[in-house]
């Protein structure tokens, strides 16, 4: 089974290039331009992992961020913030939100997919089958 990323990021030129990244990789994607559209994803794709930007129209990615914790029903998506907001200071904040994992842009994409899969394949994160989207492979 494909796992699924939902890309969240507003840059079309961005979207297509890590839309193109997630699939060689394997993952199953779909896409958000903006914080709510994201949300909205979530709860209907039930991706495995979240690629979020953090500066989004409606919503920012460190609210969708802190959404996605808060509800319990998601609690095995990862969230890998990538973002231009590189100050340590943007850092602890997405973290703070509950990210698993940040990368700023200008990015490696081989790092970016190493980091992507590594996020989907942590086995403490698997769930009981129907808990979440997290199933055991």
């Amino acid at each position: 089974m494909a796992r699924r990323v939902l890309i969240a990021e507003d840059e079309p030129s961005i979207v297509t290039s890590l839309e193109f990244l997630m699939r060689r990789a394997g993952f199953e994607t779909r896409t958000a331009s903006d914080g709510e559209e994201a949300l909205q994803l979530v709860s209907t794709f039930r991706p495995h992992l979240v690629v979020l930007d953090i500066m989004l129209p409606r919503r920012s990615g460190l609210e969708v961020c802190r959404l996605i914790r808060a509800d319990a029903s998601l609690a095995g998506t990862r969230v890998l913030m990538l973002t231009a907001k590189g100050g340590s200071r943007d850092h602890e904040r997405g973290i703070e939100a509950g990210a698993d994992d940040y990368l700023t842009k200008p990015f490696s994409t081989q790092e970016l997919v190493a980091r992507a899969q590594a996020l989907v394949a942590d086995p403490v994160l698997r769930l009981a089958p129907g808990a979440g989207p997290a199933e055991a492979p």
